[in-house]
């Protein structure tokens, strides 16, 4: 496999970091699935699984606290930019967030940090209305009780690190 560089790039702040740590248990043509730990310590969530679905635009992350329990499963809107020719994925966060809480509350967050960004032009018009679309469609896909479609690429990674 190429050397893949896994980059966060946000707009609120404006920073791109590089996810050197996380590993890379699967890639193909529409996702990628990584195991990591929080970039800086943190007394709630410790580690987790994230699943990037390049098609869709989504990020669905299982999040555990220290002691392995699930916290909650966490859903970024992205933009993915990929160049498979240098291995360079950029994930730019679009700043709408997606909770679901292992009782099944769903809270969406963030809402008002992008529209800032729209406000202060920082998305184009393109860009928000893909975003909207793409928040749309993941809640459309959690109150219809399809989310399942997405978490069990990551629930099959985890059975298969169990077992090995």
């Amino acid at each position: 496999m190429k050397s893949i560089r896994l980059f966060r790039k946000r707009y609120l702040p404006d920073e791109t970091i590089e996810l050197k740590d996380d590993i890379i248990l699967s890639l193909s043509e529409n996702m990628l699935i990584t195991k990591w730990d929080v970039l800086k310590p943190r007394s709630d969530i410790s580690n987790g699984f994230s699943a990037y679905f390049f098609d869709k635009g989504i990020k669905v992350s299982k999040i555990y606290n220290a002691d392995q329990e699930l916290v909650y499963w966490y859903c970024d809107i992205v933009e993915p930019q990929i160049d498979t020719e240098t291995g360079m994925y950029v994930f730019t966060d679009l700043l709408i967030d997606i909770l679901i809480y292992p009782d099944g509350h769903v809270e969406v967050s963030d809402l008002d940090e992008f529209a800032d960004m729209i406000e202060q032009e920082i998305l184009s018009q393109a860009l928000s209305i893909e975003a909207l679309r793409r928040t749309d469609h993941l809640l459309n896909l959690i109150y219809s009780g399809n989310f399942p479609k997405l978490t069990k690429y990551i629930e099959n990674v985890e059975k298969t690190a169990a077992c090995s």
